[in-house]
């Protein structure tokens, strides 16, 4: 390569793509991350089904993002869903879209992609370091590295930063970059379940039970979808949708409807007197209730039109899991610290790139599409600098 010398720092979906831009634009990279192998964190989100976007079509897509979508609508329009499955596509992995609209490579695993795209790297004349840490900039502009062997200083001429937020920390995206960074917005768990204080006896018999078609809401939030019970709480695409609203809600209470499909009068009719029905039979079979359904509306307090508590269950919760357990991150480096090629304003040559900036996103696809159209934005950018 006789191109310019470029630092890619984090070895996620990010850091990847902008290497794999970078080195096909012509330059000389290397990519740079703190754990033994790269992409851990890719590799754990996928291995129930690596979701690669959603085939909602735009402008409704971005809606997803939420306060964030017109800073990221440029990233995603110029590397669409519609690229990213035929990028998917042109490293061996098809790709087939569910009936929920969700994108999933065929193998339905991240580890052949990652194999693929690991190969088109080294192809490309990508280096990969691992066991690198990133501990900022010394006072020559030079990247500053703690390795097994000592520390480590690399020189190049332009870099990108894809370290990633502060969810799953062991997995390496701790957020501690946020020390040698400024205007970096606190980092909150998004995509996080819930904490609720179950009684012994329910959480031994139904954590991993789904609730299916149920409608979770709060002063400000109301949505139908599905959740699993835990040992803990409540996790599942329908709590995580909740995530943004539920930090400023909680502590507090939240009321689940078990039958959104049936007005409360239609569920009075249908239910009838429980007469000689064993409670759980009535409800099973009169309410359409399933078990897991049932032993919820026992953890609540007795009231007397059963009816009107299966429409609105009360629930208290203390809180959120932690960044510890959370699937992904709210808060980063603030818009503002970046340029329209995401290049930080107070230290030109280096780029963003991924879950350092503040946005979040739900699960379905939209937090890969958006690591992703990012991490070639700053790729791009980095190559032309």
């Amino acid at each position: 390569m006789t191109g310019p010398r470029i630092a890619v720092i984090g070895a996620g979906p990010a850091g990847l793509m902008a290497a794999e831009t970078a080195a096909r634009a012509g330059a000389s990279v290397t990519l740079f991350d703190a754990m033994p192998s790269p992409a851990r964190k890719f590799l754990m989100a996928g291995r129930g089904g690596l979701n690669l976007t959603h085939s909602t079509p735009m402008p409704r897509f971005l809606d997803a993002y939420g306060d964030a979508a017109p800073q990221l609508a440029p990233h995603i329009a110029a590397f669409p869903p519609e690229a990213q499955m035929a990028w998917c596509e042109g490293l061996g992995q098809p790709v087939f879209t569910g009936s929920s609209g969700r994108v999933f490579p065929r193998a339905m695993k991240a580890s052949p992609l990652l194999r693929a795209w690991l190969a088109r790297l080294a192809g490309l004349g990508v280096e990969l370091r691992t066991r690198h840490r990133w501990q900022g900039f010394g006072d020559d502009g030079a990247q500053h590295f703690a390795t097994p062997a000592g520390p480590v200083q690399w020189r190049a001429d332009a870099t990108v930063l894809a370290l990633g937020g502060a969810s799953w920390p062991r997995l390496g995206s701790d957020g501690a970059w946020a020390a040698w960074l400024p205007d970096v917005a606190p980092f909150a768990p998004a995509n996080a379940g819930l904490r609720v204080e179950w009684s012994p006896a329910f959480a031994e018999r139904f954590a991993g039970q789904p609730l299916k078609r149920v409608a979770l809401s709060f002063p400000g939030f109301a949505r139908m979808g599905e959740a699993m019970v835990t040992a803990t709480g409540l996790e599942g695409g329908l709590v995580y949708a909740a995530s943004a609203a539920l930090r400023a809600h909680l502590p507090g209470e939240i009321t689940i409807d078990l039958r959104p499909d049936l007005d409360l009068a239609t569920l009075r009719a249908r239910l009838g007197e429980q007469g000689a029905m064993s409670r759980s039979n009535w409800l099973r079979k009169r309410g359409g209730l399933p078990p897991v359904a049932i032993a919820l509306l026992r953890e609540a307090a007795p009231h007397t039109d059963i009816a009107a508590r299966i429409k609105a269950l009360p629930l208290h919760v203390p809180g959120m899991m932690g960044l510890e357990r959370a699937i992904s991150s709210a808060g980063g480096l603030r818009w503002a610290a970046v340029d329209a090629r995401l290049m930080l304003r107070a230290r030109p040559g280096v780029f963003v790139a991924g879950e350092m900036l503040d946005w979040e996103a739900p699960t379905g696809g939209w937090l890969l599409t958006a690591c992703l159209a990012l991490g070639r934005t700053a790729g791009a950018a980095a190559a032309a600098a």
